[in-house]
């Protein structure tokens, strides 16, 4: 299991994106060299947790719990047979783009060491939105991301420091509650009876979906 390449966005403008300024951060590119990788702080306040790279809606991206993105080149392999086009690396927004591991079906609470000095920990699967779909330019692409179920992971920032393409990712903690990337994206779009099984994760979720998990648990016991 490697890192293939670690991947940096810059503000640009864009007509599909609610941001304020009307810029996004989505289209990232491979980096030539080593970024340095912390913790951002909480949402809203914290971007991305990768140096030079650009979180522009900090109402639902970056922050502690999103910190990193991370998505599988197998998965983009697959979704270039499926469309017929070409994926870079970072094109879905990825800051890491993963080789030998199935990165969505990564459990809530699984750290990866990345090279010597980062370790990362899987909190939740990423939701698609307006901008991802008008960067790619797929209609319907929301509801079809959504189907595949090929989320990808978002990880919080355990140890910092530098990480670069070629790196080794080693998992050096699996935790035995089952709950996936996956498991826990589905709970959170399109089967919420799952969300009580999410819970097992405990506060290796993010916050967010913790708070929505106990939420309806509370409301079904009535």
């Amino acid at each position: 299991m490697k890192l293939l390449s670690v991947n940096l966005g810059r503000p640009r403008p864009v007509p599909y994106t609610d941001q304020a300024e009307g810029v996004t951060g989505i289209d990232k590119k491979p980096s030539a060299g080593p970024v340095r990788v912390a913790a951002p702080g909480p949402k809203g306040v914290g971007a991305s947790g990768l140096a030079g790279d650009a979180v522009c809606e900090l109402r639902h991206h970056g922050g502690d719990d999103q910190a990193v993105y991370a998505y599988a080149r197998e998965d983009l392999d697959d979704w270039e047979r499926e469309l017929g086009r070409s994926l870079a690396n970072g094109c879905f927004g990825e800051n890491l783009t993963t080789d030998g591991l199935v990165v969505s079906d990564a459990l809530i609470g699984e750290r990866w060491r990345i090279g010597s000095e980062v370790v990362l920990e899987v909190t939740s699967g990423r939701i698609p939105c307006r901008t991802f779909q008008g960067h790619l330019g797929e209609r319907g692409w929301v509801k079809r991301f959504t189907r595949k179920g090929a989320t990808g992971a978002y990880l919080r920032v355990i140890e910092p420091g530098e990480i670069r393409a070629g790196d080794p990712i080693e998992i050096v903690h699996r935790p035995d509650h089952g709950v996936t990337a996956a498991m826990q994206f589905r709970a959170v779009t399109t089967e919420r009876q799952l969300l009580p099984r999410l819970l097992a994760a405990g506060e290796a979720l993010h916050s967010e979906t913790l708070a929505k998990a106990r939420k309806y648990l509370a409301e079904q016991a009535g």
